[in-house]
C-alpha cells in the first residue's frame, strides 16, 4: 500500500473512544430497527417491540459508556446510569408485551411502567435540583392537575367512545392506569428539568422526551387492546426515535443553563391553563345535549381537580394573610426601630398631607403629633427646598406602576417648634400596602452638620491661632492668581512671609504650651496689622503668610511688611509670667504674568530666609538672585554628598608653635575640598554642610583620619597634639561622644593629645546640652578649647561651668596689635585672664612680625598664623618637624 493510501486511511479511521462511535452505533441501530419493522409485515405491536427493544438497548449502552468518561459531572454520570437502567427495563417490557396479550394488565406492562419510573428518576438526577418539602408537594399537585386535565380532555375527545365499546368497564380502568401514571410522572419531572441550572439539563430534557413517548406508546397500545385492533405504527415508533436521541445527547456539546424566571412563570401557569381548557371542554360536552349516565371514575377525577384547586386557593389565601401580617409587623418594627434611633416616621399622601406621624416628632422638633396630622408637610419645610421636594414626590407618584417600592432621598431644612431651621435627611418610600401614601423617615442631622462644618473649618484653619492654614492659603492664592487679568503687571498680587526670630528658644525655655500661647498673641497682633481684604494664614511652626491684593501699588505691600515687623517687635510678649522680646524676619514677593502660585509662595519664602540670614528684624523683597543662590546651595549640598562618597576631601594641618621656643606643639586639622581641579573655599561649603547635616559624617571622617595621622607622628617620638573644630550639629549628634572614643581607640592616640575647639556662640545656643556633651568628652581625657574668644557671645561664667584647658584669641584682636590701642589692650587683658585662670592662651592670625613681638611681650605662650606656618599637607608637617621650625 502506498504512503498516500496509508495516510488517507489514517485520517479516516474512527477510534473507539471518539464521540462519533455512539452516534454511528445509534444510527446503525436505528436502521436495523426500521428494517426489522419492515420485515415484521406491518404488525405495530411486534414492530414496536423489535425497534423499541433495539433502540432502548443501544441507548443503554451509549449512556453507560458516557457515564464512565473522565471528568464527567456527577449529576450527568448518575442520571445517565439511571436512564440506561430504565431503558433496559423498558426494553424487557416491550419485548414481553407481544407474548402477554391475554392479560388485561400483564407483567410486560409492569416492566414498562417500572422502566418509565427509573427513567424519570434519571432525568431528575441529571437536572440536579433540590426542593424543600413544600415545593415538592406543589410540584406533585401541579403534575396531578395537568394529568387529570389531559385525561378529562381526552375522555371527551376519544376515551369515552373507547369506554363505551369496552366489554368490561373495570378492564378500561386497569388498562388506562399505567399510561396515566406515566403521564403523571412525566409532568412531575418537567418543571425540574426546564428550570435546571446544571450543565446536564439537556440529558434530563431528552429523558423527558423518552417519558413522553413511552406514555404515548403505552396509551396507544392500551386503546388498541380495548378496541381489539392494532395501535398506529407512528405511536409505537416514537419511543425508539426518542431513545436514539437520548443515546446521542451525552456525546454532543453541553448546553448552558435552562430557562430562567420567564420559563418558571410559564410552568406555573400551565396547570391552571390545562384545568381551564378541561373545564371548557367538559362544559361544551355537557351543553351538547343529554349524555348517558355519569361515569364514576370521570366524576371522581373531575371532583378531585376541583377539590385540589380549592385546597390550593385556601393555602394561597392563608399565605397571603400571613404575608400581610408580616408586612404589618415589619412596618411596626420599622417605625419602632426608626423612632428608637431618634428618627421621625410619618405617612403622608402625594400632596404632602400628613395622615399619621410617630410620637418621636415631639422629642425631636417639639410638635405634638395631633398638631401635624391633617396638615401639610410643606408648611414646615423651608420655602427654598419645597420645589425640589414636590418634583421628587410627583416623580414617585407617576412611577407607581413599578413592582418594587420607589424610594428617594430628600435633604431639606425643617422648622422646629422653637422657630429654628434644622437640617434633615429623609427617605420617602411608596407605601407597600398599595395605598396612595408615602412612608417618610426623617432624621435630624443638626449635630452631623455641625460636625461637618467643624471638620471643614479644622481642615482649612489652624487650631492654635484660629487663622487659615497652609492648605487654605495655597488654594486662595491659586484662586486669586487664576482670576487676575493678564498683562496688568506683576505688582497687583504679593505674598509676604514672616518668621519669628528666636522662637525656638521660647519653646526650649518655657515649654511648647507657652510657645503656642505666644503664637496666639502674635497672630492677634498680625491680624490687627493687615487689612480686611488681606488673607493672613499660619504657614507652620513660627511662620506666617499674608496674601496681599495691592491693586498695582507695590509700596503698599512693602509698607504692610514693615508694619508686621513693628507689630511683632513693638513690645515684649507676656508668657509664663515673664516678658519675651521677639523680632521678625519678613520676605516679600510680587507676582508676574503667568507665574504659578507655588513659585510666588516660594519666592516669598526665599526672601524671608534671606532676611533671616542678614540678622533678622528686617524686610527683604525677592530678587531673582536670591533664588539662584538657593539653587546653588542645593546643588552644593548634592555635590557635598557625592564628594563624601567619592572621597574628594583632603586634610591640611596648620602648626601651632610655642612662641618662646618656636617648637611645634600641635597641629590644627583643616578640611579642604577639591571639586575636580577646582578648589572650593571652606567658607562656601561648611555652612551648607552644617545646614544639611552632612557636617556630621564629614566631621567623623576628619576626626578618624587626623587621629590616625597624628598618632603615626607620635609613634616616631614627636610629641605633638591635634586640634579640631566642632560644629553644633556634631556635638548634638546622638553618638558623638562614642565616635570620639572609638576614633581614639582605633588610632591609638592618647585622649590628652586631642583638643576639641568650640566657638563661644555654641555655648549660648542650647547651653545645657552642649555643656553636658563637652563635660562627657572632658571625662574621657580630651582637652577643650574656646575658639574665637572675646567676640562677645559668652560670658565668663562659662569658664567656671566648663573645665576648659585653652582659649584661642580671635584673629580680629591680633590683627589690630600695634595699630589699635583698644584692641591691643583687650588682647593683653585676655592673655592676663588666661594666665590667671591657668589656661593655655593661643593667638590666631599672626601675620606680621610686630604682632609676634607684642604677643611674646604680653606673655602669650602659643600662636599660629601665616607668619608662623601656613596650612600644609601631611608631608609638609613631616618636613617642618624634621628641620625644627624657627621663627
Amino acid at each position: 500500500m502506498s504512503a498516500e493510501h496509508e495516510t488517507g486511511w489514517a485520517t479516516t479511521v474512527i477510534r473507539w473512544r471518539d464521540p462519533r462511535v455512539p452516534l454511528t452505533a445509534a444510527a446503525a441501530v436505528g436502521v436495523v430497527a426500521f428494517a426489522a419493522a419492515l420485515l415484521a409485515d406491518g404488525q405495530a405491536l411486534l414492530t414496536g417491540a423489535v425497534a423499541g427493544g433495539l433502540a432502548a438497548l443501544a441507548a443503554a449502552g451509549a449512556l453507560l459508556m458516557a457515564s464512565v468518561k473522565p471528568a464527567v459531572p456527577r449529576p450527568m454520570a448518575m442520571g445517565a446510569r439511571w436512564m440506561g437502567g430504565g431503558a433496559v427495563i423498558w426494553a424487557a417490557g416491550v419485548a414481553l408485551r407481544p407474548f402477554a396479550e391475554s392479560f388485561v394488565v400483564s407483567f410486560a406492562d409492569m416492566f414498562v411502567l417500572l422502566g418509565a419510573g427509573v427513567t424519570a428518576g434519571g432525568a431528575l438526577i441529571a437536572a440536579d435540583r433540590k426542593f424543600p418539602a413544600r415545593a415538592v408537594l406543589r410540584q406533585v399537585t401541579d403534575a396531578y392537575l395537568c394529568a387529570a386535565s389531559l385525561f378529562l380532555i381526552g375522555w371527551v375527545v376519544a376515551l369515552r367512545h373507547v369506554y363505551a365499546n369496552a366489554a368490561d368497564p373495570a378492564a378500561f380502568t386497569f388498562v388506562m392506569l399505567p399510561p396515566m401514571i406515566a403521564l403523571l410522572v412525566t409532568f412531575a419531572v418537567i418543571p425540574s428539568v426546564l428550570t435546571s441550572k446544571a450543565g446536564s439539563w439537556l440529558l434530563g430534557l431528552a429523558g423527558v422526551g423518552v417519558l413522553a413517548t413511552m406514555t404515548v406508546a403505552s396509551l396507544a397500545v392500551g386503546v388498541a387492546r380495548l378496541d381489539g385492533g392494532e395501535a398506529p405504527l407512528w405511536s409505537v415508533m416514537l419511543a425508539p426515535v426518542a431513545f436514539l436521541l437520548l443515546a446521542a445527547v451525552p456525546w454532543g456539546p453541553r448546553g448552558g443553563q435552562a430557562g430562567g424566571s420567564a420559563v418558571a412563570g410559564v410552568i406555573g401557569v400551565v396547570p391552571l391553563a390545562l384545568v381551564a381548557v378541561a373545564a371548557c371542554t367538559l362544559l361544551a360536552h355537557l351543553a351538547g345535549g343529554p349524555k348517558g349516565p355519569a361515569i364514576t371514575g370521570v366524576v371522581v377525577v373531575a371532583v378531585s381537580v376541583v377539590l385540589l384547586l380549592l385546597v390550593r386557593l385556601f393555602v394561597a389565601s392563608a399565605t397571603n394573610l400571613r404575608l400581610r401580617g408580616l408586612v404589618k409587623l415589619g412596618e411596626r418594627q420599622l417605625r419602632e426601630l426608626a423612632e428608637s434611633t431618634g428618627d421621625v416616621v410619618l405617612l403622608c399622601d402625594y400632596e404632602g398631607v400628613v395622615r399619621e406621624i410617630g410620637a418621636g416628632v415631639e422629642a425631636t422638633y417639639g410638635y405634638r403629633p395631633g398638631q401635624l396630622v391633617g396638615g401639610s408637610i410643606f408648611d414646615y419645610i423651608h420655602p427654598e427646598d419645597v420645589p425640589g421636594i414636590q418634583v421628587a414626590m410627583r416623580a414617585m407618584h407617576l412611577d407607581e406602576e413599578r413592582v418594587s417600592p420607589g424610594a428617594c432621598l430628600i435633604a431639606c431644612r425643617v422648622r422646629a417648634a422653637d422657630g429654628t431651621w434644622r437640617p434633615t435627611e429623609s427617605v420617602a418610600t411608596r407605601h407597600v400596602r398599595g395605598d396612595e401614601l408615602m412612608l417618610v423617615t426623617t432624621r435630624d442631622v443638626s449635630d452631623e452638620e455641625a460636625l461637618r462644618n467643624q471638620v471643614a473649618h479644622l481642615t482649612f484653619h489652624d487650631g492654635i491661632t484660629g487663622l487659615p492654614n497652609r492648605a487654605y492659603f495655597e488654594e486662595r492664592t491659586r484662586e486669586v492668581l487664576s482670576g487676575r487679568t493678564p498683562g496688568t503687571g506683576g505688582a497687583n498680587v504679593a505674598v509676604i512671609f514672616l518668621d519669628l526670630d528666636g522662637f525656638t528658644s521660647v519653646n526650649d525655655s518655657v515649654g511648647h504650651a507657652s510657645g503656642d500661647y505666644l503664637l496666639g498673641q502674635a497672630a492677634r497682633r498680625l491680624r490687627g496689622a493687615v487689612r480686611a481684604d488681606d488673607t493672613l494664614a499660619r504657614w507652620g511652626g513660627d511662620e506666617f503668610a499674608v496674601l496681599v491684593e495691592t491693586g498695582g501699588e507695590a509700596q503698599l505691600a512693602v509698607d504692610l511688611a514693615e508694619r508686621l515687623v513693628r507689630a511683632v517687635s513693638q513690645e515684649p510678649f507676656r508668657v509664663a509670667d515673664r516678658d519675651v522680646a521677639l523680632t521678625a524676619s519678613v520676605g516679600v514677593a510680587f507676582t508676574e504674568d503667568d507665574m504659578p502660585a507655588g513659585d510666588l509662595i516660594r519666592n516669598a519664602d526665599v526672601a524671608m530666609a534671606r532676611a533671616k540670614e542678614l540678622g533678622g528684624r528686617r524686610v527683604e523683597v525677592f530678587a531673582a538672585q536670591m533664588h539662584a543662590d538657593v539653587v546653588r546651595r542645593l546643588e552644593l549640598a548634592a555635590d557635598l554628598q557625592r564628594a563624601l562618597i567619592e572621597q574628594q576631601f583632603a586634610i591640611e594641618y596648620q602648626p601651632v608653635v610655642d612662641l618662646a621656643t618656636s617648637r611645634v606643639t600641635a597641629v590644627e586639622a583643616l578640611v579642604r575640598w577639591w571639586r575636580g581641579s577646582v578648589f572650593v573655599p571652606p567658607e562656601q561649603f561648611l555652612g551648607p554642610a552644617e545646614d544639611t547635616g552632612l557636617i556630621v559624617p564629614l566631621g567623623e571622617w576628619i576626626l578618624r583620619e587626623s587621629c590616625r595621622e597624628v598618632a603615626a607622628w607620635r609613634a616616631e617620638s614627636w610629641d605633638i597634639g591635634l586640634s579640631l573644630n566642632l560644629s553644633a550639629r556634631q556635638i548634638t549628634a546622638p553618638r558623638f561622644v562614642e565616635t570620639v572614643e572609638e576614633a581614639l581607640a582605633e588610632s591609638g592616640l592618647p585622649a590628652s593629645a586631642l583638643t576639641l575647639e568650640v566657638i563661644e556662640e555654641m555655648l549660648v545656643e542650647d547651653a545645657e546640652e552642649t555643656i553636658k556633651r563637652l563635660s562627657e568628652l572632658r571625662a574621657l581625657g580630651v582637652r577643650l578649647a574656646i575658639d574665637d574668644f572675646g567676640t562677645g557671645y559668652a560670658s565668663l561664667a562659662f569658664l567656671r561651668q566648663l573645665p576648659v584647658d585653652m582659649i584661642k584669641i580671635d584673629p580680629s584682636f591680633v590683627s589690630g596689635l600695634g595699630k589699635d590701642d583698644t584692641l591691643t589692650l583687650l588682647t593683653r587683658t585676655i592673655v592676663r585672664l588666661g594666665h590667671d585662670l591657668g589656661l593655655i592662651v593661643v593667638a590666631e592670625g599672626i601675620e606680621r612680625p610686630e604682632q609676634l613681638e607684642l604677643l611674646k611681650e604680653m606673655g602669650c605662650t602659643r600662636g599660629q598664623g601665616f607668619l608662623v606656618a601656613r596650612p600644609m599637607a601631611a608631608r609638609g608637617v613631616d618636613s617642618l618637624m624634621r628641620t625644627s621650625l624657627t621663627v
